[in-house]
């Protein structure tokens, strides 16, 4: 019989729409404003931080809509915004600091359908509202960093090795030692290249013999990657102790780093925060010389003059006995002694036996903290705005060191209570490895996301109803079937988008509205066909079958290199351009499916197997 399908042919739509129906659903229940509370390395989520949480809002006679313990986590759900906002400054009140609260929306899924694994798609960050950054990372910076600390390293060696020099130096991309005679410089050498490989090492030869130790170009690319994956983790720590719900910190390029932080609208607070590159040094103070003759310009080898908060100058080593990066913990709090701002420190391994070897033959003698920060200054050069970078060093603090200590001690001297707790902030989420420029930013408020959505809805709506009226008009029965392809069609590409935990934009948006129009180009295709063989005198069923076979080839012909410009956009482009090819690539797949095969179904149980005078086209 022609035009009939087999029943597998049936089953497959049949499943096709039930499986679109189920992951599709999520979308349909909306989301609830919520708290997101998460422990911290002192605090864990349990019954009793719950039960605190539960108290405090009942006290404060806020209604909760329900409460979910996840691993790690405690969701709270409420019935509107303006209970959540309210919530906020009494959970904090009643967990204190070690807790991480974040604002958040969370999916109205039944249970049932969680289950299942069909959750609702993400909404982007032009539709939630919250702030963008594209943030640059200062490869340069970073080489001079590693830099200052091979720099350290070869005065170690050398001193531990009891080999004389003249002087070391730190230059751009080497480090520059002078020697006082021929068999110091071989010695150095041999040293060198056993304890450091990875240095290129190459004679100087002036009035005395020198080295100087280089990068390699491996090495300065690694050094730059580096950079950029401890930038990228420690972006997300701070991100972490923001509190801010489901953030997005992906690499772009060789050199730039995408931040959206949905739901923060404060741009300021997240630009110190994710910006800053504090942190501390700890370094042994240099009594043995005068700090005055320092000032006048002879500065001692293996010292450095700096400046305290007053500007009075301070003689240290240059030796660092800890660093930033040694800190595995830090919390504020004010010195019971003085009453001052105060963090306290936890280092790891390494940190806590340097300090150790350090303090035990230190006791009675001055250690000081250094604190260091790089900040990003804008400057109007003949008209033309230049970002350069700055860094300040100062001695927050010079202290006796009264006993033996190693991996806990206090750190005072800091101006006030805020600064404690910014600077414990960065030094339990670490410190960035290079210096980053924030090159462009955005921010998108939370009532201009509800009207990208409200119009983006408008827009599918009014698009779909435009072409549903179009071709019940035109082709008639044949129109109402490519109608139903098309609600179809709408049903899987949000299923196929909340499957795969896509993030819906508002180009996205667009790529489904351009989708709509695109879907029924084939079903015009195939139905203009079908009429054309009718005024060639073919019967209706030979119409239709000849119809979908002949304009097969040219639909999958113009939707085939419109799905390879959409891989090119997806494997090419970035932020607004990658979702806009999403949707778009999902849209062509699921349009050849349902214009076809879907299509040809209907048509097939309307009119197939049977003898027929005309087709309603």
């Amino acid at each position: 019989m022609i035009n009939q399908y087999p029943l597998w042919k049936y089953l497959l739509l049949v499943f096709a729409l039930v499986i679109g129906a189920i992951y599709a659903l999520p979308n349909v229940y909306g989301e609830d404003p919520a708290l997101q509370i998460s422990g911290s390395r002192n605090a864990a989520i349990d019954a009793t931080a719950k039960g605190k949480v539960i108290s405090a809002l009942q006290a404060a006679d806020i209604a909760v809509k329900a409460t979910e313990m996840k691993p790690g986590q405690l969701l709270v759900r409420f019935n509107d915004t303006e209970a959540q906002l309210k919530a906020v400054d009494f959970v904090k009140s009643a967990l204190g600091t070690d807790y991480i609260i974040a604002l958040n929306l969370a999916p109205a899924t039944p249970a049932w359908l969680e289950k299942a694994n069909a959750l609702p798609m993400y909404l982007g960050l032009d539709l939630r509202g919250g702030v963008h950054f594209l943030m640059e990372v200062d490869m340069k910076a970073a080489a001079e960093q590693a830099i200052e600390r091979y720099s350290n390293d070869i005065r170690t060696l050398l001193r531990d090795e009891r080999i004389r020099y003249a002087s070391i130096r730190a230059e751009q991309q080497a480090v520059r030692v002078m020697f006082r005679s021929e068999a110091d410089r071989e010695q150095s050498r041999k040293l060198l290249k056993k304890e450091l490989p990875l240095l290129v090492l190459e004679d100087i030869d002036t009035e005395n013999p020198g080295l100087q130790a280089r990068l390699d170009e491996q090495e300065i690319r690694d050094i730059e990657k580096f950079a950029l994956q401890q930038n990228i983790l420690t972006l997300r720590n701070r991100v972490n102790e923001l509190g801010v719900a489901e953030p997005v910190i992906v690499q772009q390029g060789a050199h730039r780093i995408v931040v959206q932080l949905p739901g923060v609208q404060d741009t300021v607070e997240a630009k110190r925060i994710l910006g800053a590159t504090a942190t501390l040094e700890y370094r042994a103070v240099d009594y043995e010389h005068d700090v005055q003759t320092a000032v006048a310009g002879t500065v001692p080898a293996g010292s450095r003059l700096y400046k305290d908060r007053d500007g009075n100058p301070v003689l240290l080593k240059k030796a660092v006995i800890v660093t930033g990066d040694q800190i595995i913990n830090a919390s504020s709090g004010l010195d019971q002694q003085t009453g001052g701002p105060q963090v306290s420190v936890m280092l790891d391994a390494k940190g806590a036996r340097s300090m150790l070897n350090f303090t035990k033959k230190s006791v009675g003698k001055p250690m000081a903290v250094v604190f260091i920060e790089n900040k990003s200054e804008t400057k109007l050069v003949d008209g033309v705005p230049v970002k350069s970078n700055k860094r300040v060093e100062e001695v927050i603090s010079v202290a006796t060191i009264r006993d033996v200590f190693s991996k806990r001690f206090q750190t005072t001297g800091l101006d006030s209570p805020q600064e404690a707790h910014e600077l414990a902030l960065l030094l339990r989420s670490g410190a960035l490895a290079a210096p980053i420029n924030i090159v462009e930013e955005r921010t998108i408020g939370p009532s201009l996301g509800k009207d990208n959505i409200e119009q983006g809805f408008k827009s599918v709506v009014i698009g779909f109803l435009a072409v549903l009226v179009f071709m019940a008009l035109y082709y008639k029965v044949f129109g109402l079937v490519a109608d139903m392809a098309l609600a179809l069609n709408l049903v899987l590409i949000v299923a196929v988008l909340s499957l795969l935990q896509a993030t819906l934009t508002m180009p996205g948006i667009a790529g489904i509205v351009l989708t709509v129009g695109m879907a029924v180009d084939a079903n015009v295709l195939i139905f203009e066909r079908i009429r054309e063989e009718l005024r060639n005198g073919n019967s209706p069923q030979a119409s239709i079958q000849a119809g979908y076979e002949k304009a097969l080839s040219t639909i999958a012909d113009a939707n085939i290199t419109t799905l390879i410009a959409a891989v090119v956009l997806l494997s090419y482009g970035t932020g607004a351009i990658k979702g806009f090819a999403v949707t778009l690539a999902i849209g062509i797949v699921t349009s050849m499916f349902t214009a076809i095969l879907g299509t040809r179904a209907v048509i097939n149980l309307i009119y197939g197997g049977r003898r027929i005078a005309r087709l309603s086209i």
